[in-house]
């Protein structure tokens, strides 16, 4: 594989501007289809088969105007919403609201008997023709605007439910602005250069324009969650930026070192690009992994990222050379550096010839020298971290989950304390064939003397279908409504006797439940496809046994960690007011399976480059040890730099709006900084440091039936001279030093 990225990037570096020319063709394309399909995303999640969508198709035949979302709007009044005022206020409202375009009906609170007991509140139920994502916004508004004659007769009102004004935000430029930023500082602190420390900025920044503006394409010709959109900018973000400054690390180490910049660049390519290719590999697998569970929303998600993180690894294989081709010898220029070397440079150069005085290297042999304490300490660490583990809640975020300056948040708690937590979490039992209302009365009187059901009321009968609002005692995300569904369903037979009828249970509530259980079922599922595929792209990739078995084994650790972190943030509150998010009932149900392909994927992604560096120095000196000690001193600093500039990417995503990414990019952040420092910077080195040379033995047939993919460059050893030699015949002159270049641009 060396060897054709060494020649690929050759090419690229001497057609820079066909390749340049190629990738902005590749974004004004993509702009352009986004722009002009007008691509909407979606918050609903759905999936098919469960009773819950069984409930919302049958109504969506035999009662229209009940398949639609719901919207909960609540009035709240100093004295008593019975008040004439207040009264002739709201029944105002609910005729504004019945006029309103896809508005199906609006309940009237006090035909409804929808008023609270204390008399100071009252509910309006809206019911859509059609589903949340296919609310038009224009709809929305005037919504809102009905509810004015409540506001002038100084009623507070609060909008909830499935769907409401502000319910979907626009996908922000925000967080991607801030974490690039936060990149860019970290790469020129690493480097101390602006021509190396942007160019991985630039590459992730052209991956992304791609990425969002072809999945909004998309977004008009099929249902793609808002989510999974946030997901593949922080992953074609972060692994753009990491990839780029691996291979603009090596090429720009080897240029400090005195090799001349074209070749470098084609060696950097052919090695660090060799792990690159892997690293991505592995996530992009991991991440096409997610459609083996059956779900859609998971399979769009996964497959919208793999996009993402394949267009960073093409961008890093061939556009990256090409910009490097531009920049020449100015990549190892230093901020403010002047004919004679600064600080900054001097130490650059001491560190291209010294290696073994850096910061990574002393802390390279404190692990291997302290290797057991270290490995006792580190594993205590995470173990510590994740014991919150065992008391995670999974579930779908409610309004509760919302930060109080949130509409749906406001509505979630004044219904909570007016009415009761249950009415937040309404079901809809749905009963058919029904010859009468009479029948209909008699399931409805069954139900509401269910234990935990807090009353029961029919909302529609039509077409020989029954739809009646069941209302629970305890809220939506709470393990008592979950018992509660599972127990009528598993009775249902006793609440239709006599009637012939069959009784099917749904609503929102209903719906979460059901794909919390998917979700949670499939997690195992996914996580056997993920393991084993792991293990043999790794063993392909080391051609070793006992590599695969300790990166799997970290990698678990890393994934338990950050799931332990991120109950304890989210579900405790521990630290949630300084981290500025609120505190929740139950961590994301999909969130396990989505940290699993991630965390993955990058943990895989540090694992080759700190790996591959160590066993490219053992396969050329054969001291097993000393190579670990090498090989993650030459890694630590780049592989610090990359964890930081990657977690505080998806750091800058806990600024959305978007209540569901927020503890998606925490656990990301959090997940990879655990897994670089923790695991990949510390356990891995003093594990290899402790087995020795027997990590890389492999059997006799394995070497003779499965190729080499040689992603250390070991075949491109001796090759550099011919390279050099036919590189100056080319330009016909010979080829520069770093030096001579440097001096060129001074004079």
């Amino acid at each position: 594989m060396s060897r054709y990225l060494y020649r690929l990037a050759k090419w690229c570096y001497g057609h820079r501007w066909q390749v340049l020319s190629a990738w902005v063709l590749a974004a004004v394309v993509a702009i352009a289809l986004g722009t002009l399909s007008n691509g909407k995303e979606s918050n609903n999640i759905t999936i098919p088969g469960t009773e819950s969508q069984n409930v919302a198709n049958l109504l969506k035949a035999k009662l229209p105007a009940f398949s639609g979302a719901q919207t909960q709007v609540v009035f709240v009044s100093k004295g008593a919403v019975s008040a004439a005022a207040s009264r002739a206020a709201i029944e105002t409202t609910v005729q504004r609201m019945d006029h309103v375009s896809q508005v199906a009906q609006a309940t009237d609170p006090f035909k409804a008997r929808l008023v609270s007991a204390d008399g100071h509140a009252a509910l309006i139920m809206v019911q859509w023709r059609v589903s949340a994502n296919s609310v038009s916004d224009s709809s929305l508004s005037a919504l809102q605007t009905a509810t004015h004659p409540a506001s002038q007769a100084d009623l507070r009102v609060a909008f909830g439910g499935q769907v409401y004004p502000g319910w979907n935000p626009k996908t922000s430029t925000t967080p991607d602005a801030i974490g690039i930023i936060i990149a860019l500082i970290i790469l020129l602190i690493t480097f101390g250069a602006f021509a190396a420390a942007g160019m991985p900025i630039l590459d992730g920044l052209i991956g992304v324009i791609i990425v969002v503006t072809g999945t909004t394409a998309l977004a008009a010709v099929t249902q793609i969650a808002s989510i999974a959109v946030t997901v593949a900018i922080m992953l074609g973000l972060s692994t753009g930026i990491d990839y780029g400054l691996f291979i603009v690390s090596r090429h720009r180490s080897q240029v400090l070192a005195g090799q001349p910049v074209e070749e470098s660049v084609a060696t950097a390519v052919g090695t660090a690009g060799s792990s690159v290719v892997f690293a991505g590999a592995t996530v992009i697998v991991a991440l096409v992994g997610l459609s083996a569970v059956g779900i859609p929303i998971l399979r769009v998600m996964g497959l919208i990222a793999a996009g993402a993180v394949a267009i960073s690894v093409l961008i890093a294989l061939t556009l990256l050379p090409a910009m490097l081709s531009f920049a020449g010898p100015r990549v190892a220029h230093f901020i403010g550096s002047s004919r004679r070397p600064g600080r900054a440079e001097r130490a650059a150069r001491r560190a291209a010839s010294h290696p073994e005085r850096t910061v990574g290297a002393r802390w390279a042999s404190f692990v291997v020298r302290h290797r057991l304490p270290v490995l006792i300490v580190g594993l205590a660490v995470l173990l510590a971290l994740a014991f919150p583990v065992t008391r995670m809640h999974l579930g779908l975020p409610s309004g509760a989950s919302q930060p109080t300056s949130n509409t749906a948040r406001q509505a979630y708690d004044l219904t909570d304390q007016h009415f009761g937590t249950g009415y937040n979490g309404a079901l809809l039992a749905v009963a058919t064939p029904v010859t009468s209302k009479k029948e209909a009365a008699l399931i409805t009187s069954r139900l509401a003397g269910v234990a935990d059901v807090r009353s029961a009321t029919p909302a529609a009968f039509q077409n020989g279908t029954a739809v009646i609002q069941v209302i629970p005692g305890t809220g939506p995300t709470a393990s008592a409504t979950t018992s509660l569904v599972n127990r009528i369903r598993a009775e249902r037979t006793r609440f239709v006797a006599g009637t012939g009828a069959r009784l099917l249970v749904g609503g929102p509530t209903a719906s979460d439940i059901d794909v919390s259980h998917q979700l949670s079922s499939a997690l195992p599922v996914f996580l056997t496809i993920v393991i084993g595929l792991a293990f043999i792209l790794l063993t392909f990739a080391f051609r070793t046994i006992l590599v695969p078995i300790k990166s799997i084994l970290g990698f678990l650790f890393s994934v338990a960690a950050a799931l332990g972190v991120e109950v304890a943030v989210f579900q405790w509150g521990w630290g949630a007011s300084l981290l500025g998010v609120t505190k929740s009932a139950v961590t994301i149900t999909f969130l396990p399976t989505v940290l699993l392909a991630i965390i993955f994927g990058l943990s895989s992604d540090y694992e080759v480059f700190v790996v591959s560096r160590i066993k490219e120095d053992f396969t050329q000196n054969g001291d097993a040890r000393a190579a670990v000690q090498r090989g993650l001193g030459f890694q630590l600093r780049v592989v610090t730099a990359a964890a930081l500039a990657m977690s505080f990417v998806f750091l800058a995503f806990m600024t959305s709006k978007n209540v569901e990414a927020r503890p998606l990019a925490f656990a990301f952040a959090i997940g990879v900084l655990i897994d670089a420092f923790v695991v990949r910077l510390t356990l891995v080195p003093a594990v290899m440091s402790m087995v020795g040379a027997k990590l890389w033995y492999h059997p006799r047939w394995f070497a003779k039936y499965v190729p080499d993919p040689d992603i250390e460059g070991a075949r491109l050893a001796g090759r550099h001279p011919e390279e050099q030699a036919a590189s100056a015949a080319r330009i016909g002159r010979p080829a520069r030093s770093l030096t001579d270049g440097l001096a060129e641009e001074e004079e």
